[in-house]
């Protein structure tokens, strides 16, 4: 007995070194961690429970069967993060690049299968050099088998990929159907080709980092939610994130302490419209002082700068915000700023996540860039999150929404259960200056009249009346009362239900 139990010791011993201390320590040359550190710090402490930590691969093809480490290259279990549960696989670098196998992919699925059957959140660690060549077809099969996971996943559990090291060719279209990436600088990559690939066949010369880095995913492609400075902080981030999140479709997000009075007072609000309606202001300003104790997670901080999403908790309950941001392009919403806050806005209502929007909008960025880019259809996108949304809904008008804009930012006629509107709201179909040119264009050879034209139109449109007086505003209120109107808002919607006509699935316009 005692030498099975010795053997036993061993064997994990042996599949707990992954390629051992020498790959090890070239792992942290390169600044990252190895997988199990990484596991290790994302979950609490001694929670985890491995799962196959003796599956060796099947290859005998190219000398493989002379190299069959247990664990085939990623460390797959599940275990809590603040007492909360949730699998995870980390693929370990050490061991053959992390490269994946048919057993490797069997064993991500494996836990994938559990978190969809068990109701809790995947988290996937990826650190690999893609495919394992010498299975061949076998590796892609196992990509298949993940990638289907993935798809059944989505909307039942929370999926946030952290992306730890290099994730190129067939490997990165995992990550990229889950809920959120983060990256870290300068160690991780996706790319769909490399740069060799790439050179050979447009000629272009560019670096990895370039092609694929975190600073490429998170400002210019949107691939990416989060860039963080090292694993750690990454790791830390992911913790936060998940925090926000429910563990499953059918369960709420965590309710946690809080020491913030719901009623507080705001008295700085009353002066954070500029009189100059031209003049931009920071919207966080708002959200921060909305939120329990100013804390606010965002999401996509470094693109479409124009939009701001992310969470906050008010009473202790998870909130997603979606808001116009006046200090970029005047807060109008275009391409980017369509699809990012559209995608949000879906993921909140997937997962009974209540939805604030802060609204300051001119309207859509005019221009031909945006017109070929085919802004109607990604415009429609975020309308169409909207409408769809059956989640508590509550919308704070701070100052501009004009035209088409104003219907698309959750207003009363996309199904807003609360729409309020500070006194410094202009809810029109245009701005003055525009209305009147085109309403008085036998007059544009007087000045003088057309900017009393323009005085009266401010006067009897620019302002939140004409839209309460329809309904369409359920409240005027005051800028410093924002954080007890909202939070009673959303109190009084906690047992809101609300079903869409059956349908299989909708055709939103992609």
């Amino acid at each position: 007995m005692k030498d099975i139990l010795q053997e036993l010791e061993s064997r994990r011993a042996s599949a707990r070194q992954g390629g051992g201390p020498a790959r090890a320590a070239a792992q942290h040359a390169k600044g990252k961690l190895t997988a199990r550190e990484r596991i290790e710090l994302l979950l609490d402490e001694e929670s985890f429970e491995e799962f196959d930590m003796f599956v060796a691969h099947r290859c005998t093809d190219f000398g493989m069967e002379q190299n069959r480490p247990a664990g085939d290259g990623v460390v797959t279990g599940w275990g809590t993060i603040n007492g909360r549960m949730v699998y995870v696989f980390s693929q370990d670098f050490t061991v053959l690049g992390g490269s994946v196998s048919a057993t490797h992919a069997q064993k991500i699925c494996k836990i994938m299968d559990m978190a969809i059957q068990n109701g809790a959140p995947v988290i996937g660690i990826n650190d690999s050099g893609g495919a394992r060549i010498q299975e061949g077809v076998d590796s892609l099969a196992g990509y298949g088998e993940v990638f289907q996971r993935n798809i059944l996943a989505s909307g039942v559990v929370p999926q946030i990929s952290l992306i730890m090291g290099p994730c190129a060719g067939g490997a990165v279209y995992s990550p990229a159907m889950t809920d959120f990436i983060f990256m870290v600088k300068d160690t991780s990559y996706m790319f769909v080709t490399g740069p060799d690939v790439v050179k050979t066949v447009t000629n272009e010369v560019v670096t990895a980092e370039e092609l694929g880095g975190a600073s490429t995913h998170t400002r210019k492609s949107s691939v990416a939610d989060g860039a963080y400075e090292n694993d750690v902080e990454a790791l830390a981030e992911a913790r936060r994130l998940f925090d926000f999140l429910p563990l499953n479709n059918r369960d709420r997000a965590p309710v946690r302490p809080f020491f913030d009075d719901p009623a507080r007072v705001e008295s700085s609000l009353d002066t954070l419209i500029p009189d100059n309606p031209n003049l931009p202001y920071d919207m966080k300003e708002l959200i921060l002082k909305v939120a329990d104790e100013g804390d606010f997670l965002e999401i996509q901080k470094d693109f479409a700068g124009n939009i701001i999403t992310g969470f906050i908790r008010i009473e202790g309950q998870s909130v997603g915000v979606v808001a116009n941001q006046p200090m970029v392009l005047a807060g109008c919403l275009d391409i980017d700023a369509s699809r990012k806050a559209a995608r949000f806005v879906r993921f909140c209502d997937a997962f009974e996540i209540p939805i604030l929007t802060l609204v300051d909008v001119p309207g859509f960025l005019p221009g031909t860039g945006q017109e070929y880019g085919g802004v109607i259809k990604h415009g429609a996108k975020l309308l169409f999150a909207y409408g769809e949304a059956t989640v508590p809904k509550v919308t704070v008008i701070t100052r501009k929404a004009y035209g088409g804009a104003y219907d698309v930012m959750s207003s009363k006629h996309l199904r807003g259960d609360f729409n309020y509107a500070w006194p410094t709201a202009q809810i029109a179909v245009m701005g003055a200056k525009g209305a009147t040119e085109i309403l008085y264009r036998s007059e544009l050879g007087d000045p003088g009249k057309i900017a009393a034209r323009t005085r009266d139109y401010e006067g009897r449109f620019a302002n939140p009346f004409v839209a309460a007086e329809r309904g369409f505003i359920d409240e005027v209120i005051m800028p410093h009362s924002t954080r007890r109107r909202v939070a009673r808002a959303f109190a009084s919607l906690r047992n809101k239900k609300l079903t869409n006509p059956w349908k299989k699935h909708d055709n939103i316009p992609l």
